[in-house]
């Protein structure tokens, strides 16, 4: 993973907002409705948005992008297109809420229908979770490879979901405990996770099971409890990441990318020991929005392991405000003070598309944001390095 020893380097948490001809396709393979005919025009705009993303990100400054997960519906559920055992139930369970949005029902339903509830399918699992298709993955890595050299960018990564968060997520109707549905994911989830490192990209795994979960599979149980099975998610992410070198990944801890109370967000406090063993280098979390803005002091109080780099957002991604390049640059430093300048990374506190069709920041102000956090960055790095 590539560290700078003079200058802040910038990156992001994965996902960018998906042109509608993107969102179309997306749609209609998720709705069973892409026919074979369709699938090479499927592949030429994924190709050609890919290509188009990436160069954007790096005429913004980015320094180490990622394919805007432009073939992925959502950063979770994509996995029903490559994994068997999942299925579109004719009576699928009701969707769970986050707690805090159903202390405030009528901002709850105002939300919903504003757009921020996901319209695409959430997959059941119904049988035995084995690798279907690899080609989606070989095609996703293809394209951002392809990318990455015409942008000249030399560093990029992939998302993938963590076994935990697809378990959080996903409804289990086939195996007979939590813990074997999460190894039967982390079996066959290893194949992608190293797939994408031994391509070249670092891999980023997506955790907001570690954090997201508690106030929502988990919001009628204790926080002892949610750290009980978020230690077992860490053991069966582990086990997905045992033939992947730590310095080829990053985490991504998220309580959820939405504009709401969350005033149920588990404490920092009590995932933090948790969240430090997984066999990940770099630990991308939120540290922009108003909920999790003041924990910059709870990181600068924690025995940081010294092989950990800190990824911290210092764009908030559920609100329009363009971030003055000052305030990203206090942001940096208060974390390169805490653990150095080189073993921190500018990023974002989540994506700017968890799901096609769906961001809460204008496509237009999410690039200007990503142009704030370079200059930030580089008003950092001034007085950081010189």
């Amino acid at each position: 993973m590539k560290q700078s020893t003079t200058r802040i380097l910038t990156t992001h948490v994965g996902s960018m907002p998906r042109p509608q001809e993107v969102v179309d396709m997306l749609f209609a393979e998720d709705q069973n409705t892409l026919g074979a005919d369709q699938r090479p025009a499927y592949d030429e705009v994924m190709t050609r948005h890919v290509a188009g993303i990436v160069a954007k990100q790096a005429s913004c400054g980015v320094d180490i992008p990622s394919d805007g997960e432009m073939s992925k519906i959502s950063y979770a559920t994509y996995i029903r297109h490559r994994l068997t055992g999942f299925e579109i139930s004719s009576k699928p369970p009701p969707r769970a809420t986050p707690k805090d949005l159903d202390d405030y029902p009528a901002y709850r339903d105002r939300l919903a229908q504003a757009g921020g509830t996901p319209k695409y399918h959430r997959p059941v699992c119904t049988g035995d979770i084995k690798i279907k298709d690899l080609a989606p993955l070989h095609k996703d890595i293809a394209n951002m490879k392809g990318a990455m050299a015409a942008a000249g960018v030399e560093e990029g990564f992939m998302n993938a979901a963590s076994p935990g968060v697809v378990a959080v997520f996903q409804p289990n109707e086939h195996y007979d405990s939590h813990e074997a549905f999460l190894y039967a994911l982390a079996e066959v989830m290893k194949t992608e996770f190293e797939t994408i490192v031994d391509s070249g990209l670092l891999l980023q795994v997506d955790c907001p099971d570690l954090a997201m979960g508690r106030h929502i599979k988990f919001r009628d149980e204790s926080d002892e409890t949610f750290v009980k099975n978020a230690e077992m998610q860490v053991e069966a992410l582990n086990h997905a990441l045992q033939n992947v070198p730590a310095d080829r990944v990053r985490i991504h801890l998220c309580w959820g990318n939405y504009e709401g109370p969350h005033n149920h967000d588990v404490p920092l406090t009590k995932i933090m020991q948790t969240v430090f063993k997984v066999k990940a280098q770099a630990i991308q979390f939120e540290a922009s929005n108003p909920r999790h803005a003041h924990e910059w002091k709870i990181w600068a109080e924690a025995e940081i392991p010294d092989d950990k780099i800190l990824i911290p957002g210092v764009l908030d991604t559920t609100t329009n405000f363009v971030e003055h390049p000052e305030l990203v640059a206090e942001r940096i430093e208060r974390f390169a003070n805490i653990v150095g300048p080189r073993r921190v990374i500018a990023g974002t506190d989540c994506g700017f598309g968890t799901f096609a069709g769906f961001g809460a920041v204008h496509p237009s102000i999410c690039w200007a944001k990503l142009e704030a956090m370079a200059e930030g960055a580089r008003i950092a790095s001034n007085r950081l390095f010189n």
